[in-house]
């Protein structure tokens, strides 16, 4: 699953520390995902679209 957090998260002047806080997660969780390393549950990619004002369709998509 690749994603679009990082350049997101960016584009909104959000930390990694920032976006974890956010939706109640560590900064390496959120590390992890945008480096593909993680995919994260279905809640917490909900939490992320929200956050970065995406929804889940827009923010990840099949490799």
């Amino acid at each position: 699953m690749e994603n679009k957090i990082r350049d997101r998260r960016k584009h909104l002047g959000l930390s990694q520390k920032q976006l974890a806080e956010k939706c109640g997660v560590s900064r390496q969780t959120v590390n992890a995902i945008e480096n593909n390393k993680y995919d994260p549950t279905l809640s917490l990619a909900f939490r992320l679209a929200e956050e970065l004002q995406l929804t889940v369709d827009e923010l990840f998509h099949p490799a």
